[in-house]
Parts: C-alpha cells; structure tokens; sequence
C-alpha cells in the first residue's frame, strides 16, 4: 500500500517512527521539507505546527500526523488524510524498540484511509484501535493523566522522601508493583483510615505546605 515515506519532524516522535519504519524496509526521507516526493507524508511536529506544514505539502500522497489531541482538519485541505498516535512515551535515548506492544489511536474519515492508518500502527509496532476525531482532546486528556502526571507525582513523593531522609529510589518498585497488581487500591484512604491521611495533612502542612492542595485533590478523587 506505501513503499515510501517522508518523516517532517526529528523529534522523539519523529525520529522513533522514521528508525522503526527503515526497520521494517521502507524508504524513508527525513527533514523539515513540505515535500509530496513520497507515498505517506507524516507530520512528526508540534501540535500547533501541524496546520501550517499540512498547508504547504502539495496535493497527492498521504497525509498524516501522529497527535493524540489534534483533529483531521488541521491537515486541510487534504482529503487523503488520517492521524495515527502512538499512545507510549518516548525517549531518545531508546530506540524504535520502545513502540513494540503499545497502542495507537487511529483516527481516518474513509475505509480506506482507516486501511492505511491500522498499516501503519502495526507496520510500527503497535496495536491499533479506532478513535473518533470528536473524542481526540478527552482521550488524550486520559493519555496524559496517565504519563504526564505520573511524573508529578513521582517528583512530589520522592521529594517527601528526602525530606524525611529515606532513599527516593525506593518509590520505583513500589510504583512498578502498583501497576503489576492492576491498580488494586491499598493504604490508608482503602482502608477508611482517615486518622492517618489527617496526620499526613499535618505533616505537610508543617514541612511541605504547597503540596496540601495536591494532597487534599488527590484523596479526594481517591476516596470511594
């Protein structure tokens, strides 16, 4: 279906999606060049960019991007046009190795765009599901709850921790088990414990006063 592909973009996205893509021996032009001089033309850039690069690529091939949050019409006034989001968070320092399992978004108007967006997904690694273009802020909202706040989060409890001279470190397996045990709810909001939960308000309040809020939100959202 597509043999060839220009990657605009050499960010995390984009350069993660151009190495999987030469993996699997397809040819692949990389830069920030417009041009229609291949069979796909995926978009690879920031969300508020996609909508004026999409303007400047000529007519012809497809045209996609990989947001999670940005709808089809940015990529006006092409029709043959479909977005694939690879729901994982990326690093440079991995390789396309970090696609492998992960879910992707496919968001397409026709049947055939749909065809071309699941080959993609799986050409990359991943498993694709369908997402409408109307629901793509509210499930990237979830995406990003997800990755994003994990990493506030961590940042707070380990800063609590050094606080109290225990090894932050020590956060990861307890995090990493959390997730193993399919996010059972254990502590003291799981047991109705709320005498604990008041103390831990009395010590931040004390030692760490500009996480209450956070505190409060979170048992809270927690709280059966």
């Amino acid at each position: 279906m597509i043999s060839t592909v220009r990657v605009i973009g050499a960010g995390r996205a984009g350069s993660t999606i151009a190495a999987r893509m030469a993996e699997r021996g397809l040819a692949v032009k990389s830069g920030r060049e417009p041009q229609a001089d291949a069979d796909l033309v995926l978009l690879a850039v920031p969300d508020a960019a996609i909508a004026g690069v999409a303007s400047q690529v000529p007519i012809g091939p497809w045209v996609a991007h990989v947001s999670g949050a940005t709808s089809l019409r940015a990529l006006d006034p092409h029709t043959r046009r479909f977005s694939v989001h690879p729901l994982q968070t990326l690093t440079r320092a991995r390789g396309p190795e970090q696609l492998d399992g992960a879910w992707a978004a496919v968001t397409a108007e026709t049947d055939e765009a749909r065809d071309a967006a699941r080959w993609l997904a799986e050409t990359l690694g991943l498993h694709p599901f369908d997402l409408a273009d109307a629901d793509k802020p509210l499930y990237h909202a979830g995406a990003a709850m997800a990755s994003n706040f994990l990493v506030t989060l961590h940042a707070a409890a380990a800063r609590l921790l050094e606080e109290s001279h225990a090894p932050p470190e020590a956060l990861i397996p307890l995090m990493t088990r959390t997730i193993e045990n399919g996010f059972v709810l254990t502590g003291p909001i799981a047991r109705g414990d709320w005498s604990t939960v008041e103390a831990h308000l009395r010590a931040l309040e004390e030692r760490a006063p500009d996480l209450v809020p956070l505190y409060r939100a979170l048992a809270d959202a927690t709280r059966p």
